[in-house]
């Protein structure tokens, strides 16, 4: 058998009746060619249904508190969000030519066994992605309705809450083709709503405002840069090959790349935009959106067009929710797991819904820590997406899908050079990264060890809260230089061997 040759999963599968029921059956399955009926364009619907929600706007403040001035952050909105998605076009390529989620993908690169390693951080990272976005629609159905006078209170915030999990569990649980018909119809529902409130909100735009906001540093820009690399395209890349698995084989790579990139980026570069015009106008708007971004939002909404707005906001945000549980999903299955997808799913949907309860009613503040946690498991997950890119650039035949279940075959249990550059990466990025929430969350001051050494800053305690001086260390170099190190090594370094992988001289 050669690695060219289609093959499919020896364990017993599923029969045509049961595949064809409402409930995806398919796992971690080898897709079979029969189901591989999806073209490139069909790439567009999840990622623009999840990616164009008005929650999009909110990451102008963020991008605000690096200190860049309007023309610097539209550079970094122009130039990183499509970036981000191409990374994901890249590893979504990997699913057409695999037939496998990515994690179960990723395994070439890494070995059968020693995947396990970036597949626990995926896991954690889409859990908590999940599992913010389920927040963000309760505390929007919150303010809302405590605007509207019909109560935001504890009541509201339970009822949103389980019904926001209810709507993700089931999609996520039904699978695949359930929710790209979903997301195909989402999308027209909630673009649709955003440009009205992209009409009704333009008047709030100060121009004289926004030009006046001071440029920052090249360190601020390239901090800014990462925060939305991080916040788009790399915070879904984990997951972009288990939504180009149905692709048809002989699908073009620059196809899916490039629907996978415009369905990306094309609502949050837009958005973004406006948001920084928004933003840049009115302080107090964009001190809001830190706590409450929707919610903030619609504040200087007319009453009239709250109900619609909050509908098609929590349904984006919903949607995103929902491609994350479903991957999520996939991942714990890759980690041996062994139980149905549909009961992964739900697994990863009672562990989403007890972390929006607690973070809605018992933490006091949850942007900063979720920030410094996504900064954590971003650094490992850049170092991962750049060995994979790598690997997925190198290889020149489809994947022998058979091997990637086969822990003595040719991906073998481990690859030593994989798992070596993940670590030695992620330590390197951690010590190049700082908590930037040291007062939300202390447990995250141990990063930033090698700044002070190299003379990148210089870290002081101010009122017991960690604090540092300079420009550099509030760059995050550490996400960069992980992705960007990262593949390097693994195109030098593993050439030899996937080309062993693949039987080629």
């Amino acid at each position: 058998m050669t690695a060219s040759q289609p093959v499919q999963q020896p364990a017993p599968g599923f029969d045509e009746a049961t595949k064809s029921r409402l409930i995806e059956t398919n796992g971690i399955d080898i897709i079979s060619e029969s189901e591989r009926t999806a073209q490139p364009r069909d790439l567009f619907w999840p990622w623009f249904a999840a990616n164009v929600s008005v929650f999009g706007m909110g990451y102008a403040a963020f991008i605000y508190g690096f200190g860049v001035s309007f023309w610097q952050a539209l550079v970094v909105a122009l130039i990183g969000i499509p970036i981000s998605f191409v990374l994901c076009g890249i590893i979504a390529i990997a699913g057409k030519r695999g037939s496998v989620p990515t994690m179960v993908l990723s395994r070439a690169a890494f070995g059968v066994h020693g995947q396990k390693l970036p597949g626990i951080v995926s896991w954690l990272l889409s859990i908590g992605w999940e599992t913010f976005l389920a927040i963000m629609a309760v505390l929007a159905t919150a303010t809302v309705f405590d605007r509207l006078g019909i109560g935001g209170g504890a009541t509201t915030k339970i009822i949103a809450a389980v019904a926001v999990a209810a709507l993700i569990v089931i999609a996520s649980v039904l699978g695949y083709h359930t929710i790209m018909k979903l997301q195909s119809v989402l999308t027209w529902i909630t673009g649709a709503i955003t440009i009205v409130y992209m009409l009704l909100t333009v008047s709030h735009i100060d121009w004289a405002a926004v030009q006046a906001i001071p440029s920052g540093s090249v360190g601020q820009l390239l901090g800014a840069l990462t925060m939305v690399m991080t916040g788009f395209g790399l915070g879904w890349i984990n997951i972009a090959a288990d939504w180009s698995r149905y692709q048809h084989r002989d699908a073009s790579n620059g196809s899916i790349v490039l629907w996978n990139t415009l369905g990306g980026s094309v609502a949050p570069v837009i958005l973004v935009t406006f948001g920084l015009l928004l933003a840049g106008s009115d302080p107090a708007l964009s001190e809001g959106i830190a706590s409450d971004p929707i919610g903030t939002l619609a504040t200087i909404l007319p009453i009239w067009v709250l109900i619609p707005f909050w509908i098609t906001a929590v349904l984006a945000l919903v949607s995103g929710a929902v491609l994350g549980i479903y991957s999520s999903g996939l991942t714990l299955l890759s980690l041996g797991i062994r139980i149905p997808r549909p009961a992964a799913a739900a697994i990863d949907g009672v562990i989403l819904t007890i972390g929006t309860i607690w973070v809605v009613f018992f933490a006091e503040n949850f942007l900063g820590p979720f920030q410094s946690f996504l900064l954590i498991l971003g650094v490992p997950m850049a170092s991962w997406a750049g060995i994979l890119i790598a690997d997925i650039v190198t290889r020149k035949r489809p994947y022998d899908e058979l091997a990637l279940f086969e822990p003595t075959g040719r991906y073998q249990a481990f690859d030593w050079v994989s798992i070596g550059t993940l670590v030695v990466a992620t330590i390197i990025g951690w010590g190049l990264v700082i908590n930037q929430f040291a007062g939300d969350a202390p447990w995250a001051n141990w990063q930033g060890y090698l700044l002070e050494p190299l003379g990148l800053g210089t870290r002081t305690v101010v009122d017991g809260v960690e604090a540092w001086d300079g420009v550099w260390p509030w760059a995050n170099l550490g996400v960069l230089l992980a992705l960007v190190l990262s593949f390097v090594v693994t195109l030098i370094a593993r050439r030899g061997t996937i080309a062993r992988q693949e039987e080629r001289p």
